[in-house]
């Protein structure tokens, strides 16, 4: 019963939801958070790693943890509050699980995540007419073969213009 009613305002309020930005667990982000001191107010950032994400919709929130002097300082922010800002990811993590609690334990450089590999698409254009293909060397025995084609076909391109120099200065 309460579980329509807390879906029922969900969808009224659906079209509510800003957009805060993507980003996963595993992320070092920028957490941009509105404090209120007195009549005042200011933006202040959190820097830190995201080790968890709960729940989902309206009312979901994620943990940030940062070491602060050698000691673990985690804070929950829901993602929806009129505090939280924005979040601006920093750094995109590898990561094969979906809680990273194993974290607290560490310190220092233990607490460092592998960085993942953006590849950034760099279209080259061939000019043989080849499908254009991604930055980077090709893997694989199928590539090796087509570099063989291709050294083969250069090689016999040299060797025919070689022959028709030695034909020009024997004539």
């Amino acid at each position: 019963m309460s579980r329509d009613i807390l879906q029922q305002i969900e969808a009224r309020n659906a079209d509510k939801e800003r957009s805060i930005g993507a980003f996963d667990i595993g992320d070092t982000v920028d957490v941009k958070v509105k404090i209120s001191e007195g009549d005042k107010s200011r933006i202040q950032n959190f820097t830190g790693t995201v080790i968890a994400r709960q729940h989902g919709g309206l009312r979901e929130s994620f943990t940030v943890r940062r070491l602060v002097d050698g000691e673990g300082v985690e804070r929950t922010f829901p993602l929806h509050s009129p505090h939280v800002v924005g979040v601006e990811v920093k750094r995109k993590g590898v990561v094969r699980r979906a809680k990273l609690y194993f974290l607290r334990d560490r310190v220092g450089k233990a607490t460092r995540l592998r960085e993942k590999r953006v590849a950034v698409e760099e279209v080259v254009a061939a000019g043989d007419g080849a499908a254009a293909k991604k930055g980077g060397r090709k893997r694989g025995a199928k590539a090796k073969a087509e570099r063989k084609a291709r050294a083969a076909a250069e090689g016999a391109g040299k060797a025919a213009k070689k022959g028709k120099k030695q034909k020009a200065a024997a004539e």
